[in-house]
């Protein structure tokens, strides 16, 4: 039983000199003017060191921005879209009563504190059952204003998800990772529609209905200065409009987390004024891919696109090539390829990879990304076409082709002769919106 009280002893020593030691830290610091304890001492410098690193973080964050090869801005906020400047109508109205929300609370809780502070009521506060006509008040001023909201909302959607008859009509595939727009209502005179891979063109000043489709997962459609986005779901098909009033080159991305290169699965928007369109889609439907001149590199570029290249082992077909028309198609030519995205106008384009890459980056990109698209961007599913490399097809490795650099830059050269006429290049002079570090013109 001794030792009971022996560790009671013990421990009130223990306390009496931890009480002692936190009054003489307590009346130190108050002797000391001007300095506060030593824990908010602690807190004050980490305040200074934050400060002092926020400069680094601007400069981290403009040094990540320079990383990135699109450089181009979104805004949501832009207002030459009818379509943004009736959301910014509305949300007008949400922002200006949350604040008038804010600050009617929290008059309310001030005054209410202030007024019934304990230091000036003694007595015990009076018992009631409440305040019906207080309580009638919180009850229906927000069911008002989520009504006054709703119709609000429900009125927008009313103008803006119908797409009147005379819209621009353009069909929009989604899939891993590219894009491709189809212009259902001008057919080529080669036959088929008019379509092209990862740049859409469409007319200023009238609405424009984008119907969007995905062929594997889903995926997310989002251009930003010209409307709103809408997910892009297998089987399904979604139509609303979008519109600008101001020609110009808009940044697109894919919204939806759908793959390794999600990030990589960019899109160019290029709106023209209405006549520039229409000369531009007219050029595309009269357009017939070009003759390659006999014995040209594009001659062998053209005869490796459409046929391939026979395996030099026919027990291993990487040792040949297969024709890139079973993927792709080429206006006025016997590709018709479904698979991959349209490249009849692949020499007008001036993005590679699905915006991966932008004007000269794009130029220089070709050739590796012909012979190895996969290792360049994460997820591609186009084979390589260098020594038979592997590559992943649903989760398994596969062997990919061989071409010979003569061979590589022979497609590459049949490639960049599928253009437009001059007059029909979409980019020229064509002011690209939201442009940082590049600026001008394309």
């Amino acid at each position: 039983m001794s030792a009971r009280p022996a560790a009671r002893g013990r421990a009130l020593v223990w306390t009496a000199r931890l009480h002692a030691r936190a009054r003489r830290t307590f009346y130190t610091a108050r002797k000391r003017k001007g300095v506060t304890l030593n824990t908010t001492h602690r807190h004050s410098g980490t305040r200074r060191s934050r400060w002092a690193l926020a400069p680094l973080a601007v400069l981290g964050s403009a040094l990540l921005t320079g990383c990135q090869q699109a450089q181009q801005s979104l805004s949501i906020g832009d207002m030459a879209s009818a379509f943004n400047r009736e959301i910014w109508v509305m949300s007008i109205w949400a922002i200006a009563l949350s604040i008038i929300i804010f600050f009617g609370v929290s008059f309310a809780l001030f005054y209410t504190v202030q007024k019934f502070r304990e230091d000036k009521h003694d007595a015990p506060p009076a018992q009631f059952h409440g305040n019906n006509k207080l309580e009638v008040w919180l009850v229906a001023v927000p069911v008002v204003i989520v009504i006054f909201l709703s119709v609000l909302t429900v009125r927008s959607m009313a103008i803006l998800n119908p797409t009147p008859d005379q819209a621009t009509k353009i069909d929009i595939l989604a899939k891993q990772f590219w894009w491709n727009f189809e212009y259902p209502e001008v057919k080529a005179d080669a036959g088929g529609e008019v379509a092209n891979g990862n740049e859409m063109l469409m007319p200023t000043r009238q609405p424009v209905a984008l119907t969007v489709t995905s062929g594997d997962v889903i995926h997310g459609f989002w251009a930003p200065n010209i409307g709103g986005q809408r997910a892009a779901m297998p089987a399904v098909n979604k139509t609303w409009q979008v519109d600008t009033d101001r020609a110009g080159v808009y940044q697109g991305n894919c919204s939806q987390l759908c793959g390794a290169s999600h990030a990589n699965m960019r899109y160019k928007v290029i709106a023209l004024d209405q006549a520039r369109y229409d000369a531009t889609l007219a050029a595309m439907k009269a357009y017939r891919a070009p003759e390659p001149a006999p014995g040209s590199p594009e001659e062998l570029g053209y005869k490796l696109f459409m046929q391939g290249k026979p395996a030099t082992d026919p027990k291993r077909p990487e040792t040949g090539a297969a024709s890139c028309a079973g993927c792709h198609r080429v206006q006025g030519t016997p590709a018709g390829g479904q698979v991959g995205p349209d490249l009849s106008f692949f020499g007008t384009r001036r993005t590679l990879g699905a915006g991966m890459w932008e004007g000269q980056k794009a130029e220089d990109m070709l050739i590796p990304w012909l012979k190895n698209s996969p290792a360049v961007k994460p997820g591609a599913l186009m084979p390589p076409y260098e020594n038979g490399a592997e590559y992943m097809v649903n989760g398994k490795p596969t062997k990919g082709y061989s071409l010979t650099d003569e061979e590589i830059n022979a497609v590459a050269a049949y490639l960049r002769s599928l253009k437009l006429p001059e007059e029909a290049d979409y980019w020229r002079d064509v002011p690209v919106i939201g442009a940082s570090s590049n600026g001008g013109t394309q």
